[in-house]
């Protein structure tokens, strides 16, 4: 994977570049299940599986826990992975690291009658492909056990999904090649950034592309309910040619090809930081006039072929350490609120995440349904007026 390529990079379908082939742990058929012959598949709870130890003795003997579609290099995945394995000695396999959302869904119900051994025990989903997959019945129900403490709003109420980790949508900049560094949505419309704007993907894709659609779409009078301003703003990027339709990674930013790139403030962050060595001076803003914020969902694969390891990994996402690590990639993760009030936030960490003022409103579950709806028939049409 490139050093700097983002997990929205590589779309779904046949645009996968590469696909990379898991195979079965070698468990036996006893691996998931506790002393009293209860299966981890059907667990709600970690008590419900006889408690932690439980849970921590079977993932163990399941050996393995199948992942998809996460970057080492997005929200600090890298670390999460290797103290994972450090913890438990349980191997995580990767498939197709810089897939995006709908990759996981369709490496789910693909694998559903065969190759089931295969398929992704968990996702890392984005909000919109999070709602669609419990609508389809393809997450399991699981609730960790700090599950109170994530606020109302960011999980599910039948705990198939809840918030892990995000952040805002955010304008990158390299300072070096751009004179002045636009801060606001009404800024990247001036005629001195032309063919300089660009998106990390495609927004019926990637979900920083959507998220930057809605961003768009606030920032020029529209709302949860009406996100056609945020087409209409990118159709008038692209007909003033200051959109250009190179997708953004590491690497076009080196190059000069994306010098301006609205993406997650936890991955433009990120850059600031990679890209210094490289002589770039990377800046980046959470845009007042079009503040958007978006949380990536963790979810179970209702079919997960390693189940006991599928909630480990929960556990260990959601505990003060996983929290922490995220954190410590830029990423605003979904118990800070708590950690901050029991003394368990790396404030350090805190301290370096992007300026933003207020709380985080999320568009609601019908709202995304009609914004993917929208983005799917007017992405790349000229502005309806």
């Amino acid at each position: 994977m490139p050093e700097f390529l983002p997990r929205s990079a590589v779309f779904a379908g046949g645009l996968v570049a590469t696909t990379l082939v898991l195979s079965a742990c070698g468990a036996g058929p006893d691996a998931s299940t506790n002393a009293d012959g209860e299966s981890a598949a059907t667990a709600i709870t970690a008590e419900d599986f006889g408690g932690m130890d439980a849970l921590i003795k079977a993932a163990k003997a399941e050996g393995t826990l199948n992942a998809i579609a996460l970057p080492r290099d997005w929200a600090n995945y890298g670390a999460l992975i290797d103290g994972f394995e450090k913890k438990y000695g349980i191997k995580v396999k990767v498939e197709n690291p810089d897939g995006a959302s709908q990759d996981e869904i369709n490496a789910v119900t693909s694998r559903k009658s065969k190759d089931k051994d295969r398929a992704p025990d968990v996702l890392d989903l984005g909000s919109s492909f999070a709602y669609s997959a419990a609508q389809q019945n393809l997450l399991a129900q699981y609730m960790v056990t700090d599950f109170i403490d994530i606020p109302d709003g960011q999980k599910d109420t039948m705990s198939r999904w809840y918030h892990g980790y995000g952040g805002y949508i955010s304008i990158g900049c390299d300072a070096r090649r751009v004179k002045t560094c636009p801060t606001t949505f009404k800024d990247l419309l001036k005629p001195e950034y032309k063919g300089q704007v660009a998106l990390n993907g495609n927004p019926n894709k990637s979900g920083s592309a959507f998220g930057s659609v809605y961003a768009a779409a606030l920032a020029n009078g529209g709302s949860f309910d009406y996100i056609q301003p945020g087409l209409d703003f990118f159709a008038k990027l692209r007909k003033n040619g200051n959109y250009t339709p190179v997708q953004s990674t590491g690497a076009t930013i080196v190059k000069g090809q994306t010098p301006i790139v609205l993406d997650w403030d936890y991955l433009n962050a990120r850059y600031t930081d990679k890209l210094k060595s490289r002589g770039l001076d990377w800046q980046v803003a959470v845009p007042k006039d079009g503040k958007f914020s978006e949380f990536y969902s963790q979810a179970i694969n209702e079919s997960a072929p390693h189940p006991a390891a599928a909630r480990l990994w929960q556990e260990y996402l959601y505990s003060a350490e996983g929290q922490n690590l995220w954190l410590k990639g830029y990423a605003r993760p979904a118990l800070m609120a708590a950690m901050e009030k029991n003394g368990t936030l790396d404030k350090t960490a805190a301290a370096k995440l992007p300026k933003v003022s207020g709380t985080p409103s999320f568009p609601s579950e019908a709202q995304l349904g009609h914004a993917k709806d929208d983005i799917a028939q007017g992405w790349g049409k000229p502005a309806s007026r």
